[in-house]
């Protein structure tokens, strides 16, 4: 049986209910059941990851932290920063967590080269960086042989905030989003490329954005 790739572009939605809903979709999927990424934004908060230390938060003040079951360590979302959530049946597509991680991380290159920003990947620090300054954040789970959670690309936000923590662990780790690096740049327009990217890379066709729950 041959699925396509469900792509959801969900706005801005609170962390609680979105997890939620990962954490449903994932346990209660069947194999019959078509990969899916969730595009979307969050109010401000900290996520802290399984590896997360507490030192690590520096002064959060009255931005919410949570505690939560993906890899890594503590990262900060807010609006402007694009999170794709990637609902992906690892064993169906004959992939590891290595690729997957590959597949993110390459799509958001992609992504910048795009929009004339040269990025790049570290192989002891996943995520994406520019000069030297990070762009990207990635943190996965996989439960029953399929991923949830996925990768955050600060495109045009409010940075500072991440001066309140060691950002993914990072002690003086510097953040930068794409509106710094190229002023062009539209959310609406970046959303639609990283969907085809992931697709084009995952093996899929490029999907049609549905709008919500629908």
């Amino acid at each position: 049986m041959e699925l396509d790739l469900i792509c959801r572009n969900l706005g801005v939605v609170e962390y609680s209910d979105i997890w939620d809903r990962m954490k449903n979709f994932t346990q209660t999927r069947t194999k019959d059941d078509a990969d899916e990424i969730w595009l979307l934004e969050h109010p401000p908060l900290f996520t802290q990851g399984q590896a997360g230390k507490q030192e690590h938060l520096l002064a959060p003040g009255d931005i919410p932290v949570i505690q939560v079951d993906r890899g890594g360590q503590v990262t900060y979302h807010g609006p402007g920063q694009l999170v794709a959530y990637v609902l992906i049946d690892l064993k169906r597509l004959g992939i590891g967590v290595r690729d997957l991680v590959n597949v993110l991380e390459n799509s958001v290159i992609q992504v910048l080269a795009k929009n004339a920003i040269d990025a790049y990947p570290k192989p002891d620090a996943p995520g994406v960086y520019v000069d030297g300054q990070k762009i990207a954040s990635l943190g996965l789970r996989v439960r029953r042989g399929c991923s949830f959670h996925g990768l955050a690309l600060n495109v045009d936000m409010d940075l500072t905030p991440f001066d309140r923590i060691n950002p993914c662990g990072y002690q003086g780790l510097k953040m930068v989003d794409m509106k710094h690096l190229n002023s062009n740049v539209v959310l609406s327009n970046i959303k639609v490329q990283l969907a085809n990217q992931l697709a084009e890379l995952l093996g899929y066709s490029y999907p049609t954005i549905q709008q919500g729950w629908k």
